[in-house]
């Protein structure tokens, strides 16, 4: 594997919209990115990814783009931008952009003008099919945010168009060279601008399974998850090749990508040295219990199976390339409410998980608020809900029986607005966030979570996560923790996550109690120095090393 210059680095994603609002309606934006820049460079952040903040009428907050060039005015203006790269720049960090391609907007120019001439030129950019009422659909794939994926073209009676995601968010015909151009046009504009790579967002689903066809159902409704498609659908690798090759490899970008469903074998093409990404995030633990029936069915995530799904990713990375290791996203609920027992969150759990997952082979991003131990939001009723996905989930569940409040109860565990509640800067009037009313409520933990509690305060989360970025970088440790390989270790002990990060001349066991019980563990070897713990003390005593309730720490070992 070539060494790159982002393989030492740390990421950070800004979901902009809540993360600092600088004029305060209620709205983050570019300026207030600009004045927290400094906080993330104290916490030792290299990248950071901000979600889209291009003009959108934000149906699906700002993933349905009107404009690839152009800010929305909610986020500020390009000067701002500038602005924005050049302080990045003087803090020796790196900006990396939201690309979505997969669709565009209803409001795009692209899609207008396809209305005006389903036809012409621009009728071809998308999937626009003839259709009468009482006539079957092409197929019977559900969309991703339910119902299905074809709906009237604006305009027209007799004809139909494709939107795999929200109905505001038409689906690009990647078969056709002039939006690739287009495409590839784009994201050149904003390499040379000065951006250093891109997020790629939904990227695999540019590959339709042609023609349309029906698919066995999964629900009662009589359609099928369109992620099923995608595991049928050859070719997307031809298209994802040309755009590294037009794009990311001439101007040495780093670019990480959204995938699902990738086809076995291939991660040598999407990560390799020869890759069409740079990087892509291991979903592993996130698609953990998920079914085709909906949220409802979904069961939690134990600690024997977030080990095994971390561990089967790096065995299947290998010395490939690095995967992107994430907690939690902008898509997912709040991490430690999610992967830590319920009932069992507390400043040690919420530790134990961030060293875990940091300190796995790859690019560790950290999602804002992860770094504060922000957990998920205890919802009152869906009205407090604005996330269009969890909106439909609620109604998957209604429909399958279940009460209000049990419906209530199972989508705000998978709610991805627990995720996207404002960032608390302090415990004063909506967090610090804005002096306006925030667009999204604040989580009420923002009294006790919050940044000014936090910075600068020893055994703080901050702190934690400060510290685990600090010993990542040390270059004394690159060869275990950079580049060394993941060998797990007692694998078959329950609720106990240990591996080996093992370089040529250094080994460093990463350990972690995964159960509020104390156990002991048996060392491979004997112990040149402690890295780092999450509690106080540690206890051994020869080659056993006694473990408190989700006690974590990281030894050197001779």
């Amino acid at each position: 594997m070539k060494k790159q210059w982002w393989h030492n680095k740390v990421a950070y994603q800004i979901y902009p919209k809540s993360f600092n609002d600088s004029n305060d309606d209620g709205i983050g934006d570019i300026p207030g990115i600009i004045q927290k820049l400094d906080y993330l460079k104290d916490l030792g952040i290299d990248i950071i990814w901000i979600s889209p903040f291009y003009c959108s009428p934000l149906a699906d907050q700002g993933y349905d783009i009107s404009d690839y060039y152009n800010i929305d005015p909610v986020f500020g203006t390009m000067d701002d931008f500038d602005d924005l790269l050049a302080e990045t720049a003087r803090r020796d960090m790196h900006v990396v952009l939201d690309l979505v391609v997969n669709h565009c907007s209803d409001e795009h120019e692209w899609f207008k003008k396809a209305c005006q001439d389903p036809d012409g030129r621009y009728g071809k950019y998308f999937y626009i099919e003839d259709w009468h009422e009482g006539e079957p659909l092409p197929c019977n794939w559900r969309s991703y945010f339910g119902g299905p994926v074809w709906d009237l073209l604006p305009g027209h009676t007799d004809k139909i168009y494709l939107h795999v995601f929200h109905k505001k968010q038409p689906d690009l015909n990647w078969e056709n060279p002039e939006v690739r151009e287009d495409v590839y046009k784009m994201i050149n504009w904003w390499l040379d601008k000065g951006v250093s790579g891109f997020r790629i967002d939904a990227i695999m689903n540019i590959k339709k399974k042609l023609p349309f066809y029906n698919m066995p159902a999964d629900r009662e409704d009589g359609m099928c998850a369109t992620s099923k498609m995608l595991e049928e659908a050859e070719g997307v690798d031809i298209f994802l090749n040309e755009m590294a090759d037009r794009t990311f490899k001439p101007h040495n970008a780093f670019s990480v990508g959204e995938v699902f469903n990738e086809k076995p074998d291939a991660l040598p093409s999407i990560i390799g040295d020869d890759g069409y990404f740079s990087s892509m995030f291991d979903f592993a633990e996130t698609i953990l219990n998920k079914t085709d029936e909906g949220w409802y069915t979904q069961q939690p995530v134990t600690p024997e199976q977030y080990k095994e799904a971390c561990f089967g990713s790096q065995k299947r990375a290998g010395n490939i390339g690095f995967l992107s290791n994430i907690i939690e996203n902008h898509d997912e609920p709040r991490g430690v409410s999610h992967y830590i027992p319920e009932g069992d969150c507390c400043d040690a759990s919420k530790k134990m998980l961030g060293g875990l997952n940091y300190m796995l082979r790859g690019l560790p991003f950290i999602y804002q608020g992860q770094e504060l131990g922000m957990e998920n939001v205890n919802f009152q009723d869906i009205s407090q809900i604005n996330d269009i996905s969890t909106l439909d989930e609620y109604q998957v569940a209604l429909d399958a029986g279940l009460s209000p409040e049990k419906a209530l109860k199972v989508v705000s565990h998978f709610s991805r607005d627990n995720a996207r509640t404002p960032i608390p800067w302090d415990d004063s009037e909506n967090g610090g966030f804005t002096k306006g009313t925030p667009w999204l409520m604040m989580n009420p933990t923002f009294k006790e979570i919050n940044a000014a509690s936090q910075v600068g305060v020893e055994g703080s989360m901050f702190e934690w996560y400060k510290e685990l970025i600090a010993l990542r970088k040390n270059p004394a440790y690159e060869d275990a923790l950079i580049y060394g390989e993941t060998v797990p270790y007692l694998p078959e002990q329950k609720n106990l996550m240990a591996y080996i990060r093992k370089g040529e001349n250094q080994k460093v066991l990463v350990i972690g109690n995964f159960q509020r019980e104390p156990q002991t563990m048996v060392l491979p070897g004997t112990v040149k120095s402690v890295l780092m713990n999450n509690l106080d003390q540690l206890s051994q005593t020869g080659d056993t090393l006694q473990l408190e309730g989700y006690q974590f720490v990281i030894l050197e070992l001779n």
